[in-house]
């Protein structure tokens, strides 16, 4: 879905340059990242495999062709990939429908951004149909543009998401702050060339250039996601 675009070039009064922020959605706005990974336990569980746990840090935060697919591999379960999807679809749908938290300082952050009319994009490796139904909670309307990971060429690790979200917004990528939960997200930013916050989830993510990390959205605001323009410059 998308909405009208807001303009752009909101400043603050030290003229930082931020156009736009870019946010992740599981783990990152709702605490979701548990939910996937149960829902991938029964449903292998189903099948008569059991996942072991240190496979959990290899399938957070991907897209869902390739967690589904080394479960697969790992498991040697009898299922074609695209059903394996539905299947984990159907499951994941049916949690968010009994309970969908946010993640701390989330709803904050999300009105704050709404209220100054920063464009903001939801840019998520979930499916579309997965991001529809999480807009009901968010509200849709904070949001000027969403992109889903089957609806690019290539998601996260890869750059494109990010790209389509700051084209889409009529932003510089490079003046686009990013919000992300996992190394595979934060490498997807970092490679369309945006700032990015990390603020780690189910695993730890190292300090590097152009990367903040904090341990909670609570630390995020916006004269935070200014400084990190004001710095770069």
């Amino acid at each position: 879905m998308t909405s009208t675009v807001p303009a752009l070039g909101t400043r603050t009064a030290e003229g930082s340059a931020l156009q736009a922020v870019l946010l992740d959605m599981d783990g990152t706005l709702v605490d979701t990242e548990g939910f996937w990974w149960d829902v991938e336990v029964e449903v292998f569980a189903s099948l008569g495999h059991t996942l072991d746990e240190s496979w959990r840090h290899v399938v957070v935060g991907g897209p869902m062709t390739r967690s589904a697919g080394f479960l697969i591999e790992a498991t040697g379960a009898d299922i074609p990939l695209d059903e394996l999807t539905v299947l984990l679809n159907d499951g994941f749908e049916a949690r968010i429908d009994r309970a969908l938290p946010l993640m701390p300082g989330a709803g904050r952050l999300l009105a704050e951004l709404y209220e100054y009319e920063i464009p903001t994009a939801l840019v998520s490796a979930s499916h579309r149909r997965i991001i529809d139904r999480v807009l009901t909670s968010l509200g849709a309307h904070h949001f000027s543009l969403t992109v889903a990971g089957d609806e690019v060429p290539r998601t996260k690790p890869h750059p494109d998401p990010y790209l389509a979200a700051a084209a889409g917004l009529g932003a510089d990528p490079a003046r686009c702050a990013v919000i992300e939960d996992t190394a595979t997200g934060v490498a997807a930013a970092e490679a369309a060339g945006c700032q990015v916050v990390a603020v780690p989830s189910v695993a730890p993510i190292a300090p590097a250039l152009r990367r903040t990390i904090v341990t909670s959205l609570e630390e995020v605001d916006l004269t935070f996601l200014h400084g990190l323009m004001t710095e770069m410059r």
